[in-house]
């Protein structure tokens, strides 16, 4: 029975790291829904007037009849364009929920799933797993590599790989310093974005006038500062003033924070930017899966010791220990630096444990024995964390209380 209740799998807690998983299909669709009905509307709109008027115009002679077939050819065509626009969100639509369909059954089946050492438990992980390295490699601009490894594990449906290439591409422009890219990308996404007071437009159009003054094209970026810029004082009032003074001082200048706004780090600034927005439109974690999950697994393996400045010898080569730790790794060191300690309930301690003068506590049997294999003479211990040697006669004894 205790075996049972060990290995008894909870899917609800398997879950909560899978939440993107079915996030971003919904927040799709909701884009390709909000996008049709801004298409509709605005051409409904259009159609109705242009009806309207010819109609109107054929009714009282204004119009001949092949001027009239001319505007209805037009509004055709107009008709029709928004056809192949429907036809485009309608593929798109299948697609979506195709991928939703298989994310549900990839889901479903942990549920069928009764124990962690089910031979079934080991093949839905590998293929999470699979999921994680995709989503890692996509983060990290490797899209080539996260496409293949996708075809090859055949989980295409389970993993979002146009979404992060897009992302990617339009990441890229920004830090080659073109912004066409990514103001194309807020003219589509406009009335998704408009409603969280989002900065990205505002300050794409910034940078576009930084480059204009930047490039001596003074008229030029007065009437771009006018239509894009001025309108925005209400919520931008600070950054409104200094482009205004902007205008004042050459790309050479060294008075903040004109300096910095000519600095080529802003289209880093805008990249990252970027990359909130996009991730905060889309519902999707700014850290990648594969870090999330990691985290779990390393916050529960984590001491003190691990980021202490006596590290094992993966980081303190005069350290004489040696250690399998995932936390002093090399790779994972970092990752883990940010994560709070684990709560030791229970611990266990040599039944001969000593403390040294620096307060480090060992077994007395292990480190006399220790001390004798890296050649310290009679009487003499060394600490094998901090490689300080202290005489025998001062260590204590202690205690659990």
């Amino acid at each position: 029975m205790a075996e049972l209740t060990t290995t008894k799998l909870n899917p609800e807690s398997h879950l909560l790291l899978d939440q993107p998983l079915l996030r971003l299909p919904v927040e799709l669709s909701r884009k390709n829904f909000k996008l049709a009905a801004v298409h509709v509307e605005h051409d409904k709109k259009l159609l109705l007037a242009a009806l309207k008027t010819t109609a109107n115009d054929s009714l009282s002679g204004k119009k001949d009849p092949a001027a009239t077939l001319e505007s209805l050819d037009g509004m055709i065509n107009r008709m029709k364009n928004l056809k192949r626009k429907m036809e485009g969100y309608h593929d798109e639509e299948m697609v979506t929920h195709r991928q939703t369909k298989q994310r549900l059954e990839h889901l479903h089946n942990l549920y069928q799933i009764p124990s962690l050492a089910d031979v079934k438990y080991d093949e839905w992980s590998r293929i999470r797993l699979n999921r994680l390295l995709v989503d890692y490699l996509l983060r990290n601009g490797y899209g080539e590599s996260a496409r293949a490894l996708a075809k090859e594990k055949n989980i295409e449906d389970l993993v979002d790989l146009d979404v992060f290439v897009e992302c990617h591409r339009v990441e890229e422009c920004l830090r080659r310093g073109s912004a066409q890219e990514a103001l194309a990308w807020c003219f589509e996404h406009r009335e998704l974005t408009r409603k969280t007071n989002n900065r990205l437009e505002f300050e794409l159009r910034l940078q576009q006038f930084i480059e204009l003054r930047r490039k001596g094209r003074l008229l030029e970026a007065r009437q771009h500062a006018q239509k894009f810029i001025s309108s925005n004082i209400e919520n931008n009032n600070l950054e409104v003033h200094r482009a205004a003074g902007l205008l004042a001082y050459s790309p050479l200048t060294r008075a903040e924070p004109y300096r910095s706004m000519y600095s080529p780090s802003r289209w880093d600034f805008l990249a990252a930017l970027f990359r909130k927005t996009h991730h905060e439109l889309f519902s999707l974690p700014t850290r990648p899966l594969l870090h999330i999950a990691l985290s779990a697994g390393l916050s529960a393996l984590k001491t003190p010791s691990c980021h202490s400045k006596y590290a094992s010898s993966s980081a303190n080569a005069s350290s004489t220990t040696t250690t399998v730790c995932p936390i002093c790794s090399t790779e994972l060191n970092e990752l883990a630096r940010s994560l709070r300690h684990v709560q030791h309930n229970k611990s266990s301690v040599e039944h001969d444990s000593i403390v040294l003068p620096n307060g480090r506590v060992y077994g007395r049997d292990r480190l006399l024995e220790m001390s004798a294999k890296v050649g310290m003479e009679a009487g003499r211990v060394k600490d094998p964390t901090t490689c300080e040697v202290f005489d025998v006669s001062q260590i204590r004894k202690v205690y659990i209380s």
